[in-house]
């Protein structure tokens, strides 16, 4: 289990978040594992620690379309605060890691115990709402490039590593792009010396400027998250 903690388990007071990792089991993440599909019942809420996990919106069965993104900033299952029991998205691990998991109905006695508790996950779901809204906007307005390197940080801030596994086809189905546009704005950020690919392993070489390739959406969701959950 990862020495790592998650953002929003941190968060809680001191006994809050003892009495609540008391309820949780450790659960690695294994690279490519679907931890809910989207229609089926939820039966774990997840508070990853390290790795990261997408999640994907298929729609008449068209490649699937990367909405959101959860880290150990964040938390899966927070829909059951509002009754909602089956999953909204199909949760894929993109990187590799670690989470604290929780049987569904045990997270739901702990909602009822906790008023801290509700209050952290309701913060975090209004946040959710935002990235959503910023998901749509940025696939129908950005370009590529810039979408490429926003999701290229957003997965290094979560892989904690400046090395992470990513294909050029599992990008396209998460930027919801033909794979050659992919390869195309990979290859210019590999020409300017901003990251370096080699067989599914990606390295990011300079953050500085990759951030400013980045379109507004990585900027945007630090300061909605900032704002809402913190």
């Amino acid at each position: 289990m990862s020495t790592n903690e998650n953002r929003l388990i941190e968060m809680l007071a001191r006994t809050e978040r003892k009495r609540l990792i008391e309820r949780c089991e450790p659960f690695d993440m294994t690279l490519s594992d679907v931890v809910g599909e989207r229609g089926a019942r939820t039966r774990y809420v997840y508070f990853p620690t390290a790795g990261f996990v997408s999640l994907v919106i298929e729609v008449d069965g068209r490649p699937g379309l990367e909405v959101g993104m959860v880290g150990r900033e964040g938390m899966l299952g927070a829909e059951l605060l509002l009754g909602h029991t089956t999953a909204p998205w199909r949760a894929v691990v993109q990187g590799a890691g670690s989470s604290w998991r929780m049987k569904v109905p045990v997270f739901q006695q702990a909602l009822v115990d906790s008023l801290a508790l509700r209050h952290l996950v309701g913060r975090y779901l209004a946040f959710r709402v935002e990235q959503l809204t910023l998901a749509a906007a940025c696939e129908r307005f950005h370009e590529i490039g810039p979408r490429l390197a926003r999701w290229l940080l957003m997965s290094q801030d979560r892989a904690q590593s400046d090395s992470f596994h990513v294909t050029h086809e599992f990008l396209a189905f998460m930027l919801g792009v033909r794979r050659v546009g992919v390869t195309v704005a990979a290859s210019e950020l590999q020409r300017l010396g901003l990251i370096v690919y080699r067989r599914g392993e990606l390295t990011v070489l300079d953050r500085e400027a990759l951030h400013a390739r980045a379109c507004s959406c990585y900027d945007s969701n630090q300061r909605v998250y900032d704002q809402l959950v913190h």
